[in-house]
């Protein structure tokens, strides 16, 4: 079984540090109790309180309590960790907090919070404090990432499509409501709406506003007037420039050359892929970014993996642990073997380790190979995924 190790030190009126006393620990000391023996992925702390999450799903809390940060039923301090009962059927993957609320995201994108509300920083109905957790925003569907900060009383979440919402005290203003920003990314919306405001790194502001070579190349796919190749895919036409696809891509670059066919050419017809993937792909040679629903990612990856693009596959496999589900587990796991994804595949393990029975009840489950359900069966027993 894997184990590791949690150290705190600092401040303690409050027991933040997990020691089961409350003087303050001037160096650094293990937090054993409760959590001695867990494998902990993440931390994350309150102005007094701290949570931990397992990787097996565990939340565990302890500090000051005084709000129902801790998500353990009551508004009692906590000197060592106490683990979150409520969520005991449920696998959290991520945790944050803020000053005095924390929010938990599990590995089916549901969202969790609990904790001060003071300032609507929960998204719930009322303003009232919540001694434990409570699933919020099925509204937005599927969440990929969250962030608090200990600092403020705001929240943000992106959902599957990338959009950001915020909501609790932003620019000194309650807001109860989860509200669309115009960020795709959590750090710059916090940077604009939480007071103070806060960046992971430094804001580049210019008054200049003409066009970079980014956002010149960004505006140059499928753009007719500037175009010297088509790329026709199931009869649809995109509009590519050879420069930038043989910057960008080995494959491409390879395939222009002046001894071969294709170089010449000024319409190039590709048969193997479908139009959307094609297309999202040879956007990502114009912006870095791509633009496609989860479940057309397995393809994109397939893609990725013949042109020899681990970039490219890197966030194929991101988009896919971000939609994975007990329907498509099994199916994602094996694509993940056959692609020789290591890590999307452990990743997958895990979540079907965590869901086993819905998993192995699905249909993707029931249309593995042979070989494949043996293997996994014997992999889940190895993990004691069978054992009573």
């Amino acid at each position: 079984m894997m184990t590791s190790h949690v150290f705190a030190w600092g401040q303690n009126k409050s027991g933040q540090v997990g020691s089961g006393m409350n003087p303050n620990q001037s160096t650094p000391r293990k937090v054993n109790n409760s959590i001695g023996g867990k494998f902990i992925i993440g931390i994350a702390c309150g102005q007094t309180s701290t949570i931990a999450v397992t990787n097996n799903g565990e939340v565990y809390g302890w500090g000051y309590n005084g709000n129902g940060q801790l998500g353990v039923g009551n508004t009692v301090n906590q000197l060592n960790p106490c683990r979150v009962m409520a969520l005991s059927n449920t696998v959290i993957v991520k945790v944050v907090c803020g000053n005095s609320h924390t929010l938990a995201l599990s590995d089916e994108g549901k969202l969790y919070a609990w904790g001060a509300n003071t300032y609507g920083q929960l998204a719930m109905p009322t303003k009232s404090n919540v001694p434990q957790p409570e699933q919020i925003l099925q509204q937005i569907g599927r969440i990929v990432d969250i962030a608090a900060s200990h600092y403020s009383h705001i929240s943000a979440a992106m959902a599957q499509n990338s959009r950001v919402y915020m909501w609790g005290q932003c620019r000194g203003q309650s807001v109860m409501e989860p509200t669309l920003t115009p960020f795709t990314s959590l750090h710059e919306a916090f940077a604009y709406y939480s007071l103070p405001s806060i960046t992971y790194k430094p804001v580049m502001i210019s008054w200049d506003h003409d066009t970079t070579v980014e956002s010149s190349i960004k505006s140059a796919f499928d753009d007719q007037a500037t175009s010297d190749l088509i790329i026709q895919v199931e009869e649809k036409d995109i509009y590519v420039h050879k420069a930038v696809l043989k910057i960008r891509c080995q494959h491409f670059r390879s395939m222009f050359q002046n001894h071969w066919e294709e170089d010449s050419k000024n319409v190039l017809e590709i048969t193997q892929f479908t139009y959307p993937v094609y297309r999202a792909f040879l956007r990502y040679l114009y912006t870095d970014q791509v633009d496609l629903p989860p479940e057309q990612a397995l393809e994109l990856l397939d893609l990725a993996n013949a042109y020899c693009e681990d970039s490219l596959k890197r966030m194929c496999e991101k988009l896919m642990r971000q939609g994975i589900d007990v329907e498509n587990a099994a199916v994602l796991y094996y694509n993940a073997i056959t692609f020789h994804a290591k890590e999307l595949e452990e990743f997958c393990f895990r979540f079907a380790l965590n869901h086993m029975t819905d998993v192995v009840q699905s249909k993707g489950f029931a249309s593995l190979d042979e070989t494949t359900i043996k293997n996994f069966i014997t992999k889940a027993a190895k993990a004691g995924a069978f054992k009573t």
